[in-house]
């Protein structure tokens, strides 16, 4: 076989070789892609899925005797749980200062008209000094005064650690009837209650 033929057939064959070899690289490469897909895919669905795991509200019925407190206020003034005794009362705990959407919270359930209907005081407890919190008061037009909480209460009532960040209190509230016994708790680590799903929660209890 003349040497320019065998040099032809060498050189098909090496681009054969070339073209399989291109080929194998391509088919891993695409192998190595669904992999890759298909682990972020999990990944994705698996974070998801823990955020709205981590997101359920977490309630519970009656509990017993509602732990006794007095705390001061951002008015100035001290209230204590004594002094609503023959009415409903509803703690809510909460982030406080830098948290919008807990304040909002309350701008919202001063709108809902339904709580004073029905005879439901709604005590805000934060964990802040008032020049902590005012700010956010005033941003969002809350008129409440607010109840500042070293802790004490919010442990008593098993509301730390509940949220995004340790050693406070996340988004709950606390059910009260008039004979100072707790009898629904909620916590909501979406950090949002409809105030009208909260109204109905409240009254379907008392």
């Amino acid at each position: 076989m003349p040497s320019n033929q065998r040099t032809t057939i060498s050189r098909r064959q090496q681009l054969r070789d070339q073209r399989a070899r291109e080929s194998a690289k391509e088919t891993k490469r695409r192998r190595l892609f669904r992999i890759a897909t298909g682990l972020l895919t999990t990944l994705v669905v698996a974070l998801v899925g823990f955020g709205l795991w981590s997101a359920r509200p977490v309630e519970g019925g009656p509990s017993g005797q509602a732990p006794a407190f007095t705390l001061p206020t951002t008015a100035g003034t001290t209230v204590s749980l004594a002094d609503y005794r023959g009415q409903p009362v509803l703690l809510y705990f909460n982030e406080g200062a830098g948290c919008g959407s807990c304040t909002q919270q309350m701008a919202l359930i001063e709108q809902e008209p339904g709580f004073a209907a029905a005879g439901i005081t709604v005590l805000p407890i934060v964990m802040n000094t008032a020049a902590q919190i005012q700010p956010d008061l005033d941003r969002f037009g809350v008129t409440t005064p607010y109840l500042l909480d070293d802790g004490t209460v919010s442990k008593a009532y098993d509301t730390l650690d509940k949220g995004m960040h340790p050693g406070l209190p996340g988004h709950g509230f606390v059910l009260i009837d008039a004979d100072g016994n707790k009898l629904w708790h909620g916590n909501y680590p979406s950090m949002w209650l409809d105030p009208a799903e909260l109204l109905h929660e409240a009254t379907s209890r008392l």
